[in-house]
């Protein structure tokens, strides 16, 4: 059986415009969607057998994408680090450890 990993849907927001017109428009169908292999084959008038190729390939093309860039990666963890600087302001008023934080935040998105 060919699960989805809905990460991929994930990776799909952040490198989706790198890949071909034709993958983005299977994976989008696929995981955005939530279309089968059988509804993208006829959507698209290709076999079940290519709806899987082309998201086996694509699904690669975003892995290897995150490998490199780390995008998403850095995105969630941007995401925790503001959700944590905003914790103590509301709770700690602590202006130190939010300046650490919100400096840890820039320094890692470049």
């Amino acid at each position: 059986m060919f699960e989805k990993n809905l990460s991929m849907g994930y990776l799909l927001d952040f490198y989706g415009e790198v890949l071909t017109e034709r993958k983005r428009e299977v994976l989008e169908y696929y995981y955005n969607d939530d279309l089968s292999l059988a509804e993208i084959a006829s959507e698209l008038d290709i076999s079940r057998q290519g709806v899987r190729d082309i998201i086996k390939k694509a699904e690669e093309e975003l892995k290897f994408l995150e490998e490199k860039l780390h995008l998403a990666e850095k995105f969630d963890s941007a995401q925790r680090r503001i959700e944590r600087a905003r914790e103590l302001v509301e709770v700690l008023g602590g202006a130190d450890e939010l300046k650490s934080e919100l400096d840890a935040i820039s320094a890692e998105l470049g």
